[in-house]
């Protein structure tokens, strides 16, 4: 788990000289922070309102005041999603660190990630007993990438930004509450705006590294949609001494697996996001810095909000509640990636002779601080460790020899089945423990009620007939009260 949960937690940096208020780091070549939801990463990029205000020098004065009336005039959610969408747009357009700019995929690439798919689906079939989940395969750029998650990262960011704005709401004395009503207005604009402008770098910089739509371990993209970036697969593939074929179909791999396990778990995906929404829960806000910050409040420097989430205005709750949501999410996306990596694995090893290679590539990748780290780092305080991805994809991998396919997939059709973490420190106990059969169990269940269900339809037709027979009597009755 990250030492700085939310990210939220360092001090910004303070200027090299005191007049131009520009950081180390300034000007990296139009990126975005390092830390990609800019609260604690280094740089002029980790104040978003930058994305905004730019250098706020004279001749931008009236550009950024009108930026500035766009922002308090947002009457929306807790986050300006329309201003996310646009500061995505725009860090996807200034391209990446390395110079490559985004392009629309072509007719040839498209071509190649629908065969990269089918082919990745037919393998997928000899190694795992999930069916397809994959209905249609396509080729995305990154400004597509951001449009098709957009939807996803609303579901995941806005219990956090709830927490936010009920607290920014309740910083004033109740009493004045109702004096305050312009102000109370304005902190909630500026603070859509500013987790809209965050979390629009956080896709922006997130678009130039992913190559699919499930490289965090969550579903990002529409259900059974297999989705590849054919320019960041490029990007992946160079210097690896790997044929890009080779690459793109390794990655379709991937891809493919993810879409069969979300497809066919039906209740994985709202465990996923529950264990999210449980950890946003028991987010606390520290009033007091909120008490400062609206004290001193100058709507001509909307920075000042954004300095005071640098200082640590958001801290997790120690609670066991919260500490179960964060171990229930960590082992769940260890469960999701380590069974993936152990079936991809299965699939490619007797048909590409990279497959070994390129599956340590993507290892090391996660472990240096891959998308999946850094976004959920910043965005939960949680990290993805290699060490218990590693782990849960030995622990697949002998569930496989010892029980084969369908034995290993079995564990995916309730969520009591799954391993724990403790099994993930003992792979060769679970593996030879006894299981309950949940889909007997269900199946018991079913025909119980279906027999409850026979039994009342009887009773019914058989209070039926008595009511029927004693309408008689029963109205003779009533004409005997009424005499």
């Amino acid at each position: 788990m990250s030492d700085t949960p939310f990210g939220f937690n360092l001090p910004p940096e303070e200027p090299e000289n005191g007049g131009d208020g520009k950081k180390k780091g300034e000007g990296r070549g139009g990126q975005g922070p390092a830390d990609p939801f800019g609260f604690g990463g280094q740089g002029a990029g980790d104040n978003p309102f930058a994305a905004m205000f730019g250098s706020m020098n004279p001749g931008d004065l009236g550009a950024a005041f009108q930026q500035l009336g766009q922002m308090l005039s947002y009457e929306g959610g807790p986050v300006n999603w329309d201003m996310a969408k646009d500061i995505a747009r725009k860090t996807v357009a200034q391209g990446t660190a390395d110079g490559t700019k985004d392009a629309s995929v072509t007719s040839g690439e498209r071509a190649a990630v629908e065969e990269a798919v089918r082919l990745a689906d037919l393998w997928l079939d000899g190694v795992t007993s999930l069916p397809s989940g994959s209905g249609t395969a396509v080729a995305w750029s990154r400004a597509e990438w951001v449009e098709a998650t957009l939807p996803v990262w609303k579901e995941l960011v806005d219990p956090v930004a709830e927490r936010v704005g009920a607290a920014m709401g309740g910083v004033l004395p109740e009493e004045m509450q109702a004096m305050a009503g312009p102000l109370l207005g304005m902190m909630r604009s500026m603070g859509g705006a500013m987790f809209g402008t965050q979390i629009g770098q956080a896709v922006g910089v997130l678009a130039g590294e992913v190559v699919g739509s499930t490289d965090i371990g969550l579903p990002l993209g529409p259900a059974g949609k297999a989705a590849l970036l054919p320019v960041n697969i490029a990007a992946l593939g160079e210097g690896l001494g790997v044929p890009l074929d080779e690459v793109r179909l390794y990655l379709a791999l991937r891809e493919a697996a993810h879409q069969r396990l979300f497809a066919h778990v039906p209740w994985l995906r709202s465990h996923l996001f529950g264990a999210v929404e449980g950890y946003a829960r028991g987010i606390k806000v520290d009033t007091s810095k909120l008490e400062d910050v609206v004290g001193q409040l100058d709507p001509t420097h909307p920075e000042q909000m954004q300095e005071a989430l640098q200082q640590g205005m958001f801290q997790p709750e120690d609670s066991p509640e919260q500490k179960a949501a964060l171990a229930r999410l960590e082992t769940a996306l260890a469960l999701v990636e380590g069974w993936v990596d152990a079936v991809v694995h299965a699939a490619a090893a007797p048909h590409l002779p990279s497959a070994g290679a390129l599956r340590e590539t993507l290892r090391r990748r996660r472990a240096s601080g891959g998308p999946a780290e850094q976004t959920f780092a910043t965005l939960i305080g949680l990290e993805l460790r290699p060490r218990r991805l590693r782990d849960a994809s030995r622990l697949w991998a002998s569930l496989a020899d010892a029980r084969g396919p369908e034995g290993r997939d079995g564990l995916w059709e309730h969520p009591d089945m799954l391993p724990t973490a403790a099994d993930l420190d003992d792979p060769d106990g679970f593996v030879h423990r006894e299981h309950l059969d949940f889909s007997e169990i269900d199946k018991m269940l079913g025909e119980a009620a279906r027999g409850k269900g026979a039994e009342d339809g009887k009773s019914a037709e058989d209070g039926k007939s008595e009511g029927g027979k004693g309408e008689q009597p029963g109205a003779d009755g009533e004409g005997d009260d009424k005499k």
